[in-house]
């Protein structure tokens, strides 16, 4: 059974100094912001922003690549020479290792604090004397917008779009939680937000890319190394059937009452009126419907960032899923879905490169690959390409097999060297306008959790292709998953805001 709590050791490690000045530094200035595919860099900022005009896009591309000096100072050093953050979402299992490792930087101060738990925010508040506080981060914008440079948003998912909307909005830097957003047609939305603030530095919570081994993976793919990509491998090891953990998928809670310490309706936030459920406030969002994305959502940014950096993956044209435990209050569990990309022009092996993606560690057969007999990890992303095979793990560990053998991927020809680094004093840097390479910028981001969502979507149609627009925000053979899994009504007050 997957080990959550050693994974999570993993992801969260202590924290530890700034991080050596990676080779990403030595690029051009434009660069170091964006994405590590210098393809990526390119087309990025024109393609994510969706329906935003072509010659708005441009200008807002070349404002993006211009020198970090021609920022306003305000953008890039407070009044106080720090950089001072209001987090969305203070509690929780990832919210506090957040602050930590960003407070760990010298140049941080958090300046606001909100949360809908009392309890959580008052714990938060206590070390703090210097932040405002506030259960509503609608009223963090009102009222306190003048205390605060850039927002972390810690929030559950459905609660992500909005506040890191607003932070845009209001000319605030922005540091989101994965995945970026929680319904498809935000993807887009959030996209469009972020390409008309190009001076505004945002970032993913995607901290595993900070080591060599994942690093190294893009550059050998991205170069080619191994031939053109074939297709692509990509499984999670959980969640497990039931558990009371990070994911529960046990017995559906039955209404009752919230704590004093909890404003529900704030909790709800954009989500319709729905009763309490114990357990759900904690860590069981992920888990259900209308407040997480289950295993696939979840994971997705942590899985599915190799092969967008290493390919330039824009937006998939069909989906499938498949599980034996479909969907109703929550994710799906034992779900093998596969993306189809099409070749953007002599970029694949193939006109198209599947991209298969499933949980429940289901992996492919390593003697269909035609590399040696072994255990995969519990999790894992994989390439075959025409000239070989490439295995990396979450944690870095990376594995290449060529002509049905063990490779030593390191005798590769051109390889840069690479350093690990800390991705949250990366995004703080950038921010406060010295040289960093900010990894995972909303773009990005939005790819990974356009595929993550399509993948755990339509699981509540398995078996049934799914022909995906991105332009229109439809499956085009299929109205009634356009109308049931594209979007979400959301609750007046909560609406995102449209002019961008």
């Amino acid at each position: 059974m997957f080990d959550f709590d050693a994974d999570r050791r993993e992801r969260f490690p202590e924290p530890g100094s700034r991080m050596p000045r990676p080779r990403y530094l030595d690029l051009p200035e434009p660069i170091m912001s964006l994405p590590i595919n210098r393809r990526t860099i390119l087309r990025s900022t024109v393609a994510a922003a969706g329906s935003v005009a072509a010659s708005s896009l441009l200008a807002s591309a070349t404002t993006a690549m211009g020198a970090v000096s021609a920022l306003p100072r305000s953008l890039r050093r407070s009044r106080l020479e720090k950089l001072q953050i209001l987090q969305i979402g203070v509690g929780g299992s990832i919210a506090p290792y957040d602050r930590q490792q960003l407070e760990s930087h010298p140049d941080v101060v958090f300046t606001g604090l909100c949360d809908v738990d009392a309890n959580a925010l008052a714990n938060a508040a206590k070390d703090r004397p210097q932040a405002f506080t506030c259960k509503d981060h609608r009223e963090a914008f009102d009222k306190h917008g003048d205390k605060f440079d850039a927002v972390i948003v810690c929030t559950p998912d459905h609660n992500h779009a909005l506040p890191m909307m607003l932070a845009l909005e209001n000319g605030k830097h922005c540091y989101g939680q994965k995945p970026l957003v929680q319904q498809l047609s935000e993807v887009a939305a959030i996209e469009a937000c972020a390409a008309a603030h190009p001076e505004l530095v945002t970032q993913v919570g995607n901290q595993r890319m900070g080591n060599t081994g994942r690093q190294y993976a893009v550059e050998i793919l991205e170069k080619d190394l191994l031939g053109k990509p074939v297709e692509c491998h990509v499984w999670v090891g959980g969640p497990p059937d039931e558990g009371n953990g990070y994911f529960y998928y046990g017995p559906k809670p039955d209404p009752s009452t919230p704590p004093e310490s909890i404003d529900w309706p704030l909790w709800l936030g954009c989500a319709e009126d729905a009763p309490y459920r114990d357990g759900l406030v904690g860590l069981r969002w992920r888990s259900s419907w209308d407040y997480g994305t289950g295993q696939l959502g979840d994971w997705c940014t942590h899985l599915l960032d190799v092969p967008v950096y290493a390919f330039d993956l824009k937006s998939p044209t069909s989906v499938i899923s498949h599980t034996r435990t479909p969907s109703g209050f929550y994710h799906a569990q034992h779900v093998a879905s596969t993306l189809a990309y099409p070749d953007p022009g002599d970029r694949f092996a193939n006109a198209v490169l599947p991209l298969h993606y499933c949980d429940k560690g289901q992996h492919p057969s390593r003697a269909a690959l035609n590399i040696p007999p072994g255990n995969f990890s519990a999790t894992g992303t994989l390439v075959v390409c025409e000239d070989g095979v490439l295995h990396v793990e979450p944690g870095g560990k990376l594995e290449v097999w060529r002509g049905g053998k063990d490779f030593d991927w390191k005798t590769l020809p051109g390889l840069e060297e690479r350093s690990e680094r800390n991705h949250w004093h990366c995004w703080v840097d950038r921010c406060m306008g010295k040289d960093a390479f900010v990894q995972t910028p909303f773009a990005a981001g939005a790819a990974m959790a356009e595929a993550g969502l399509l993948c755990s979507k339509a699981a509540r149609y398995p078996g049934q292709e799914l022909l995906w627009d991105k332009a229109t925000n439809s499956f085009t053979n299929n109205v009634e998953a356009t109308e049931s899994i594209v979007s979400r009504a959301y609750r007046p007050g909560f609406e995102l805001p449209t002019g961008v």
